[in-house]
């Protein structure tokens, strides 16, 4: 990856709906060559997806939270991922070092809705004990660092 690759993903990050005949002309390509280097990119899985970050709060899922799950077992097989990934309320989920196992990032629309997720999680095989933290603000959010 050279640092036209590293440019087009900086500004993809910040707009990835910009033609290709922007980003062409902002790191000095044809619009073809810019769109033929973005599917280079995604074929070598470097751009994993395109999305659209919505505002939590305005479709009703207000409530942040950081699950940390403590379990008697390991908990990095296919069986918890897919167990996790079935929760409507986990957005994602990691497996970490630590007095905890699992560390997930939940999502709910009170805190109501927060402790039917908690219940489940704890409802998960091999699951001992919950740790959580709920954000009261998020000063930012940021995307993968790409140095130019």
């Amino acid at each position: 990856m050279d640092i036209v690759d590293r440019l087009l993903l900086a500004r993809l990050q910040v707009d990835a709906t910009t033609p290709y005949a922007t980003l062409g002309e902002e790191v000095g390509l044809s619009g073809a060559a810019a769109h033929e280097r973005v599917r280079k990119l995604r074929e070598r899985g470097v751009i994993r997806r395109t999305t659209v970050d919505v505002d939590p709060g305005a479709v009703g899922k207000a409530v942040l939270a950081f699950v940390m799950i403590e379990a008697n077992t390991w908990m990095g097989g296919p069986e918890t991922n897919a167990a996790l990934r079935a929760l409507p309320w986990v957005e994602e989920a990691h497996i970490v070092a630590g007095g905890a196992s699992v560390l997930v990032k939940v999502r709910a629309a009170g805190t109501a809705e927060l402790q039917d997720a908690l219940r489940e999680i704890f409802d998960l095989d091999g699951v001992t004990g919950t740790q959580t933290i709920v954000v009261l603000e998020t000063f930012f959010e940021r995307p993968v660092a790409v140095d130019a």
